[in-house]
């Protein structure tokens, strides 16, 4: 019997050692150098085709649910159903505490979700992701007719494509595009901190980072931006409003 337990210990040691931590990854106190490094490594791991699937069992499962969460970033992405965080950055249960609206804007809503994940549960890192090809951006670009909840939930794209036509006079649309959705990205990143006090202090004083990147549809790589260029005027901004003086995502003008 004594034999039997010795052996099944070491089985049980060699599979602990042998599959993906089950630890929890973004333990408190997590870096955002670190925090930034376990999404870019599991990003070259789905590129190349050797996802690991990490932290996804019933331990984990246990573990989150009785120890809480404690995740690594907060992904403000896209609900586009070929844009899902978990996997293309390889991570597991808890690991990200994801916010997905259609053209990944930043309105109350979306900024609320992100200070909770930065301010109760200590995400070091705040990642805004756009993506090529996307239809929402593209329509604001193309002023499509659109219904008056989806025109309202758009408004906010509209200030990153006035920005790209201005900047890119007579380009092709497959170029004016590519430079809204950048500029999009851009866009939220500073609504964001515009509109969020607590964001803006511990962007401030580097307790977290709010970083913008793009998702290619076609091979599955995330290029990142980084900060917003203007991220130091930005955390400096005043409180509550965004650059039109608008509170949150409802505007006259979207509302018809």
């Amino acid at each position: 019997m004594k034999k039997i337990s010795l052996l099944m210990l070491v089985i049980l040691a060699s599979a602990a050692l042998a599959a993906p931590s089950l630890a929890t990854t973004a333990a408190p106190g997590l870096s955002v150098a670190e925090a930034l490094r376990l999404l870019k490594d599991g990003n070259a791991r789905y590129v190349d085709g050797k996802l690991q699937h990490p932290r996804q069992g019933p331990e984990r499962r246990a573990l989150t649910s009785g120890q809480g969460q404690h995740p690594l970033a907060a992904v403000l992405t896209c609900s586009d159903s070929r844009v899902p965080p978990e996997i293309i950055f390889d991570q597991g249960i808890g690991d990200l505490f994801v916010i997905r609206v259609a053209g990944n804007v930043a309105a109350t809503d979306e900024v609320g979700s992100i200070e909770y994940a930065v301010d109760q549960r200590g995400a070091p890192l705040v990642l805004v992701l756009g993506h090529t090809q996307c239809g929402v951006v593209g329509a604001v670009l193309d002023d499509a007719k659109l219904s008056p909840n989806i025109a309202n939930l758009v408004a906010p794209i509209k200030p990153a494509v006035d920005k790209a036509r201005e900047a890119n006079l007579g380009a092709a649309k497959d170029v004016l595009l590519k430079a809204a959705i950048t500029a999009n990205v851009w866009q939220a990143l500073e609504d964001m901190l515009r509109l969020s006090p607590i964001i803006r202090d511990r962007v401030k004083d580097g307790r977290a980072q709010a970083v913008g990147a793009l998702y290619d549809l076609d091979s599955g790589q995330v290029q990142w931006l980084g900060p917003h260029p203007d991220q130091e005027k930005l955390v400096g901004a005043k409180k509550g409003t965004d650059k039109t003086g608008k509170k949150g995502r409802k505007s006259k003008k979207s509302e018809g």
